[in-house]
């Protein structure tokens, strides 16, 4: 799969053949059989083309990797506890470019609220110096209080 995934076009077995040949002494049967089996587990397609066929990827190596990686999660009884012992693998480029993926997924957020909202904004230094902070607002409010509403009104 890596050279039908290298070559990113449909390919024969010909092409494949002098492409390994640059490495390592193959027979053309072996990588017809290999280029086969492929063919039968739907992992390629092929179309013929005079006596030979052009065999393309299914899917990309990126997507196979990601099916791969899913299928081992999903089948961990502990899928947080697989993810955890997963990045504590990785390198810290690895984790940059899971951290870069994720923003991806997510998409264009809000503007991030600064760490030190104090320092930047000297209104809710005032604030929170008015009123002290409470570790449980079900206790500040025990019927139900909206604490954001204001002017009394309750979140009933």
């Amino acid at each position: 799969m890596t050279r039908v995934w290298k070559w990113n076009r449909p390919v024969t077995v010909r092409e494949v053949l002098e492409d390994l040949q640059q490495e390592r002494s193959i027979a053309y049967t072996t990588v017809m059989t290999v280029l086969d089996n492929l063919h039968q587990k739907g992992w390629v397609r092929r179309e013929a083309e005079g006596r030979a066929y052009r065999y393309e990827a299914v899917s990309t190596r990126a997507a196979y990797s990601a099916a791969l990686m899913n299928e081992a999660w999903t089948q961990s009884d502990n899928p947080a506890a697989a993810l955890v012992a997963f990045f504590g693998m990785m390198s810290p480029e690895q984790r940059e470019a899971l951290r870069d993926a994720v923003r991806m997924v997510q998409g264009p957020e809000e503007t991030p609220a600064p760490q030190n909202p104090t320092a930047e904004n000297p209104a809710v230094e005032n604030r929170a110096a008015e009123k002290p902070a409470v570790e449980n607002p079900a206790v500040e409010n025990p019927v139900g209080e909206n604490p954001a509403a204001t002017g009394g009104e309750t979140g009933r």
